[in-house]
């Protein structure tokens, strides 16, 4: 089974909520044997699913990733581009004729394109498709750039499957055209993983996060489960999954 596959399996079977309500499910039918014991288990994927659904529990889940503050784009620090990394798309979306940005890569391009008027830097977005019959991320975000904000996308790289793939494909074109340090646009929870490909392939990068969640739950809601915490919980989790794959695949 390919890395890329297998990282599908995990977001499906593992992450939440699938993970605990599995764990819940194995203790119910262990209970009809050893009660005490599935029971027990039962319970504790009952309270991880509620855990994970706290936004209090998943903000904290990203600032365990990452800590980066704000990019402030009155301090380039010598960047020659920026660099938008796709963070999936809707097949279904009648509304738009056909497929359109997920919600993460949204964010992203939105983000990306405020710091491009700002900076007046290039831009390289970033996102293929793991499924051939897929759409392509890249291609979206070059149309929701240009059409939707104005924005011109200077290189389209449409051929990666993951974060990894982001890094190499997207090197390539960057040092052809003698670029080598970037402003990097990706979520606050991806950005460990997401710089350390970049080095990793040999273009510097300065993180421009967006979704940082804030330093301390200062509301009532942040401590009542709901879907937003359960879906922070879910993207923080694969990120510290994925981080610990990096940390154990060879390099090449």
């Amino acid at each position: 089974m390919s890395i890329v596959w297998l990282k599908e399996f995990v977001k499906v079977a593992v992450l939440p909520p699938a993970g605990p309500l599995i764990v819940a499910l194995a203790g119910v039918l262990i209970a009809g044997r050893r009660p005490r014991r599935g029971r027990a288990i039962a319970a504790i994927g009952i309270v991880l699913l509620v855990l994970l659904s706290l936004p209090a529990i998943g903000a904290l889940l990203v600032r365990m990733l990452d800590t980066t503050p704000a990019f402030d784009p009155s301090h380039t620090d010598g960047a020659q581009a920026i660099v938008i990394l796709g963070g999936g798309a809707r097949a279904y979306a009648p509304e738009y004729g056909g497929a359109t940005l997920s919600t993460l890569s949204l964010e992203r391009v939105r983000y990306g394109a405020e710091l491009a008027r700002e900076t007046h830097l290039p831009v390289l977005v970033s996102g293929g498709q793991v499924d051939p019959k897929a759409a392509v991320e890249a291609l979206l975000m070059r149309d929701a750039l240009t059409r939707e904000y104005g924005v011109p996308v200077r290189w389209v790289e449409a051929r990666s499957r993951d974060t990894h793939e982001n890094a190499v494909d997207s090197a390539a074109m960057l040092k052809r055209s003698g670029v080598s340090r970037v402003i990097l646009v990706v979520h606050s929870f991806d950005v460990p993983r997401a710089r350390r490909e970049f080095a990793a392939a040999g273009i510097e990068t300065i993180a421009a996060p967006t979704g940082i969640p804030p330093p301390v739950p200062t509301e009532v809601g942040d401590f009542l489960p709901s879907a937003a915490g359960l879906q922070r919980s879910y993207w923080a989790l694969y990120e510290i999954l994925a981080n610990a794959l990096y940390l154990v695949t060879p390099r090449g």
